[in-house]
C-alpha cells in the first residue's frame, strides 16, 4: 500500500481521486468505483501497490500487439480491481476484487523489472486488468524498467484524466486502448463509464508520438450498430488514426453476457469491411 497520485484533500477528511474521469470522492474507510484506492484518514492510498494479482510470460501479440516489437514475450503484471464494470469482463474475478481479497504475489517495481531481466523479456506489459488503477505500480516500474534498456507496453480501457496520462507518456513506449464502442449510452450501460474520455485519452498518445494500437471488441446487439461501427471508423479516419493498427475481436460469452451467442466471423468481418471502406489501412 503507498500513498496514491493525483487526488485532492478535502474538508472534514473528505478525498476526490482525480485520477480517472470518475473523480471518487471518499469518505474516510471508503474505496473508490475501481475497489483499490481508499480514503485512510484523510488520505488516499493505493491498495494495489506491491500487490499483484497476476505474474505471467506471453507473447506480445497476445496484448495484443501486432507491430510492436512483434515475435517478442513480454513480461506481464496486473493487480486486482477496475474503473470500468464491463457486463463481459473476461478477468472479472481479479478485476471486479479488492486488491486485498484477491491471490496475490508482493513484488516491489524493482522485483517487477528483475525478474523480467532473468526471463529474458524485453517489455514488461501492465495488463489483464486496468492498470490505470494500479498506476503508482505501474509507473514506478515503468522508470526503473526505461533506465534498465526494457520498454514498457500499457493494455487499457483508455479511461484516465489528462494529467496522469501526460506523465505516463514519459515511460509507456506502446498502447493499446479498447475502443469499446462509438456510444456514450453504450458506454454506460456496457461499461460503466463514458465516451468521451477515451477520445482523449487516443488523441493525447496520438499528440506525444507514443505507438498506439486500436482493439474493438465486436458484441452482437451491443457494439454490433453497422451504422455506429461506420461513425466509429470515420471519426478515427477523420482525425488521423488512419495508418494505426486496428484489432477486431469477436465476442465469446461469459461474466454477465454468458447467454449471450458468439460474434460470427462473418459479423466481424462486415466490420472490418467498413473500416476498410471508411480509410483504414492497417487492420
Amino acid at each position: 500500500m503507498k500513498e496514491a497520485s493525483f487526488y485532492n484533500k478535502l474538508d472534514n477528511e473528505l478525498v476526490e481521486c482525480v485520477l480517472c474521469p470518475h473523480n471518487c470522492k471518499l469518505r474516510s474507510e471508503q474505496y473508490g468505483i475501481c475497489l483499490s484506492r481508499k480514503n485512510i484518514d484523510g488520505k488516499l492510498y493505493a491498495t494495489s501497490y506491491s500487490n499483484l494479482a497476476s505474474v505471467a510470460i506471453d507473447p506480445i501479440e497476445k496484448k495484443p500487439f501486432r507491430q510492436f516489437m512483434s515475435g517478442t514475450r513480454t513480461y506481464s503484471i496486473s493487480a486486482a480491481g477496475c474503473n470500468f464494470k464491463c457486463l463481459n469482463c473476461q478477468n472479472y474475478g481479479i478485476s471486479q476484487e479488492h486488491p486485498e481479497n484477491a491471490i496475490h504475489y508482493k513484488f516491489l517495481p524493482q522485483d517487477v523489472v528483475n525478474d523480467a531481466i532473468k526471463n529474458k523479456c524485453p517489455s514488461i506489459a501492465y495488463t489483464y486488468t486496468e492498470p490505470t488503477t494500479f498506476y503508482e505500480m505501474m509507473i514506478e516500474t515503468a522508470i526503473i524498467a526505461q533506465k534498465s534498456g526494457l520498454k514498457n507496453v500499457m493494455v487499457s480501457n483508455g479511461y484516465i484524466n489528462k494529467e496522469p496520462l501526460i506523465e505516463l507518456c514519459r515511460y509507456i513506449d506502446a498502447f493499446n486502448i479498447d475502443l469499446k464502442s462509438f456510444s456514450n449510452d453504450i458506454y454506460k450501460k456496457l461499461n460503466k463509464g463514458s465516451l468521451e474520455p477515451v477520445l482523449n485519452t487516443l488523441k493525447i498518445i496520438k499528440e506525444y508520438n507514443r505507438w498506439l494500437e486500436i482493439t474493438f471488441l465486436v458484441i452482437p446487439n451491443w457494439t454490433d450498430d453497422l451504422n455506429m461501427v461506420k461513425e466509429m471508423f470515420t471519426w478515427l479516419f477523420d482525425n488521423g488514426f488512419y495508418e494505426y493498427p486496428i484489432h477486431f475481436i469477436g465476442f465469446f460469452p461469459t461474466y454477465k453476457l454468458s447467454d449471450m451467442r458468439y460474434a460470427s466471423v462473418e459479423l466481424v468481418e462486415t466490420c472490418k469491411q467498413i473500416a476498410i471502406n471508411c480509410g483504414m489501412k492497417n487492420i
